[in-house]
């Protein structure tokens, strides 16, 4: 389909949703004048000024002193050595090490402040604490674990490895509820949020004001006074655009326990690189939701940003609830001094085992665990498939490893399908796609993109008896500098409403062909090429 038919499908679509008296959709605009006037751009004007000046200052060293070039020059080859033999991913050492070389001063002193920033080592060294505080909580139910090579042992590997390593138990008598959008999710939340009677925690990477988190608020207030514990955060980010700067102050006016995490402020920092990109909201402890979903009005196509939006999420009752419960409590405890008392809030165990439930494995990742849990994930469900992985993701910045394992699983037989954005939010990161898919395509991998707008869910799902969803991206933001988490599902009735699903939009795709590809303006293509040397740092 073109991109007249798109058009045209778009304005059709509109005109069903007036007849069918749905409420009107608003496009989000914003005019020049507060765009230039935002705190995004004053910040990100003190920041660029921050660097000139950091790069000035190194020129002008450079050129006042020889002996200060070459203690740089003695830095930039200790660097280097050491960027080699560090345990990082090699595309990172790639892309450190053409910035020192091609701008030595600036790039090894700016590696130097990135590997020095106390601020980093601070929340590594909290969140450390508090996994070890909080393991008795993530035990892993021994029956539970073996019961699983019954099934499929490849499962019962990755479930140990999540366990024992990284302390995620894997869980039985866990009911999951599939939500194929954000307009569904957020009804079920609200009538959920209702029926809250102990706490309820929140975590979420945006809020913004609008219809979907006016309604939520209002419920929050309400519970918070019939005797409810309410604990809301969310990411520094949205103090940039989407909330007063200030926002969390007026949240506690309601008693509401609000924090912010990681404010984004007007300095160099490398903690600031390392977003809390989670989307959590447990109920008593009883009742989890999670998926791509923010609390925001695009997420439930009520303003219209970049065509229609699709997402999903996914709801859990029962055991699993409780993985969900100490990752939240984890994140909030980083700033906090006072102990928790984490048994308050743990999920009661039932002694019947509904073997139709499956099992269910709510994991978190963490740019500090030197583990990269969503990818190890991701890879098992590739390297583990014997028919088909089918896909959906809104960014495809893949590293050299993921790159290869999907080409392989489509090399083998396996029918690998991705669903991409037709709208992207971000063209650069479009463009940066791009690059990877004739090298996909070419193994036998199939891609298609969405037509009516932009997807943003991020779902695999295998064989009709495995899926995760959650937040995790298929980019180096997400698997390598942002904190993540998902759910893994395997045999539960809900893999066949996730496929169902992604069957369903496929339908409303449009099949990348190499033809098409290759027609890419020869400005799309270079800058494309060179947006890929600097990836991993985007």
């Amino acid at each position: 389909m073109g991109r007249k038919e798109t058009f045209a499908l778009l304005k059709f679509s509109r005109k069903v949703v007036k007849c069918m008296d749905f409420k009107p959709v608003k496009k989000a605009k914003k005019g020049f004048h507060s765009l230039v006037f935002s705190r995004t751009t004053i910040l990100i004007v003190l920041l660029l000024a921050q660097l000139a000046i950091f790069a000035a200052t190194l020129t002008y060293l450079r050129d006042y002193a020889q002996y200060i070039y070459g203690l740089f020059g003695v830095l930039e080859i200790v660097s280097v050595v050491y960027i080699i033999n560090s345990k990082s991913n090699p595309a990172f050492k790639i892309t450190w090490i053409l910035l020192i070389f091609v701008l030595p001063v600036f790039g090894t002193a700016f590696y130097l402040f990135m590997k020095m920033m106390p601020g980093t080592g601070l929340i590594e060294r909290r969140l450390a604490d508090l996994t070890v505080s909080t393991r008795e909580y993530m035990k892993q139910d021994e029956d539970t674990l073996e019961a699983l090579p019954v099934s499929k042992p490849a499962n019962a590997n990755l479930a140990h490895y999540l366990s024992k390593q990284v302390n995620f138990p894997v869980h039985r008598n866990t009911s999951v509820k599939y939500f194929s959008s954000g307009e569904d999710k957020f009804e079920e939340m609200k009538k959920q949020l209702e029926k809250a009677e102990k706490f309820i925690f929140m975590e979420y990477f945006i809020v913004e004001e609008g219809i979907m988190w006016d309604e939520i608020f209002e419920i929050l207030k309400k519970k918070v006074h019939a005797g409810v514990e309410v604990r809301f955060m969310y990411d520094g980010m949205c103090s940039l655009s989407k909330v007063p700067h200030d926002y969390d102050k007026k949240i506690r006016k309601y008693g509401i326990k609000c924090k912010m995490f990681s404010p984004v402020r007007p300095i160099l920092s490398s903690y600031q690189n390392n977003r809390d990109h989670r989307k959590i909201c447990v109920i008593d402890g009883n009742v989890g939701f999670t998926g791509g979903i923010n609390l925001a009005d695009e997420y439930i196509n009520r303003i219209e940003r970049f065509g229609h939006w699709k997402d999903t999420a996914v709801m859990l009752e029962g055991e699993a609830v409780q993985n969900l419960t100490i990752l939240f409590l984890q994140m909030w405890n980083v700033s906090q001094k006072k102990p928790e008392n984490y048994l308050q809030y743990l999920t009661p165990k039932s002694l019947e085992f509904k073997r139709e439930l499956g099992f269910v494995l709510p994991y978190g990742d963490s740019p500090f665990d030197k583990e990269i849990i969503g990818e190890q994930v991701y890879f098992h469900i590739l390297n583990h498939a014997k028919k088909y992985v089918h896909i959906m993701t809104p960014y495809l910045i893949l590293d050299n490893e993921m790159l290869t394992t999907l080409k392989f699983a489509a090399k083998c037989g396996i029918e690998v399908i991705i669903i991409m954005p037709h709208i992207p939010d971000k063209w650069y990161a479009f463009i940066l796609a791009k690059t990877y898919y004739e090298e996909l395509m070419e193994a036998g991998v199939q891609i298609y993109e969405y037509t009516p707008g932009f997807i943003h869910a991020k779902v695999f799902v295998s064989d009709n008896d495995t899926a995760t969803v959650g937040t995790i991206n298929l980019d180096y933001r997400s698997l390598y500098h942002h904190f993540e988490n998902g759910v893994f599902i395997y045999n539960n009735q809900v893999v066949w409403d996730i496929e169902k699903d992604f069957q369903e939009t496929l339908v409303k795709c449009e099949k990348v062909s190499l033809t098409n590809l290759r027609s890419r303006s020869l400005i799309e293509q270079v800058v494309g090429k060179i947006l890929r040397l600097v990836a991993p740092l985007m």
